[in-house]
């Protein structure tokens, strides 16, 4: 058996062209969706990042700016330039890029956006509701992924899915929304005993554990599914995943591979939230 690709560059491109209609439309009615950068240094994998959003963001007709700040930044001014473009009406979503130069702390400035303006999902009043499962922005990574499975229509309830990794961004809200659809989650992570055992027990593995081919088909059940978020860069330059993916993908029933896999719906998922967030805050549906 070899498995099905889940190939998320694909499933990216079906989505921008559903909400370039769906912005195309909030256009006649007078709204354009509008994100709003901020970048503070020069990370290379930053600016990659960024470049990617911005180009995104104009394939589906939303507005974008980006901000670039000097790596001296203080943490005061930029939680002075958040309250700015909260209280900008023009802005319908705030995007910190991260990581953040080292005087600076993330949950300080994670806490400074606007629940109503956080297209990353990562504001404590948005996890929360993701918690108990009301409507909000989810976190693009886990959001992405979800809409993965779903494009299949892969059955999520009642199978045993297994995290590894626990990361804020990734591993902690992933399972959660796992666990909203009502499957039964387990979590590894760097202190777990027997996480092969645990794997290898898992219908749907998600790898988010920032290691270059730490999941060997050892790990992987027979027919599982198999989920690669991690994005690591090998000695030629070239990204691979967490997931040893020629020998996995003999394994799995279903795959994602890196590159073209949870990367690019992780941008799609931001352009989701951001035009969900103009709707929200203009009232035009």
């Amino acid at each position: 058996m070899t498995a099905e690709i889940i190939n998320g560059k694909e499933l990216s491109k079906e989505l921008k062209l559903e909400m370039k209609a769906e912005v195309d439309i909030l256009k006649r009615k007078g709204l354009t969706p509008h994100l709003s950068v901020v970048l503070v240094g020069d990370n290379p994998a930053s600016k990659s990042y960024v470049k990617g959003k911005e180009k995104a963001a104009a394939e589906t007709g939303i507005s974008s700016s980006l901000i670039e700040l000097p790596v001296s930044t203080t943490e005061a001014e930029l939680l002075q330039l958040i309250q700015e473009l909260n209280e900008d009406d023009s802005v319908h979503g705030i995007l910190v890029q991260l990581p953040l130069p080292s005087q600076i702390r993330e949950q300080q400035v994670i806490e400074a956006i606007h629940p109503d303006k956080d297209v990353d999902g990562f504001h404590p009043s948005n996890i929360g509701k993701m918690m108990t499962g009301e409507d909000t922005f989810l976190p693009c990574t886990p959001y992405g992924i979800i809409t993965m499975l779903k494009s299949k229509n892969i059955t999520i309830e009642g199978k045993h899915a297994v995290v590894i990794g626990r990361s804020n961004i990734v591993g902690k809200p992933i399972g959660q929304l796992l666990l909203n659809e009502n499957a039964t989650v387990t979590y590894c992570h760097s202190r777990t005993k027997n996480m092969q055992q645990l794997a290898a027990a898992a219908d749907i593995l998600i790898a988010a554990i920032g290691k270059a081919h730490f999941i060997t088909d050892d790990y992987i059940k027979e027919g599982a599914v198999v989920i690669d978020v991690g994005i690591n860069r090998q000695s030629d330059g070239s990204l691979t995943g967490d997931v040893d993916f020629e020998s996995a993908k003999e394994k799995a029933a279903y795959i994602t591979p890196v590159p073209r896999g949870v990367g690019p719906m992780t941008i799609t998922m931001l352009l989701k939230n951001t035009i969900k967030a103009a709707k929200g805050l203009s009232g035009i549906e």
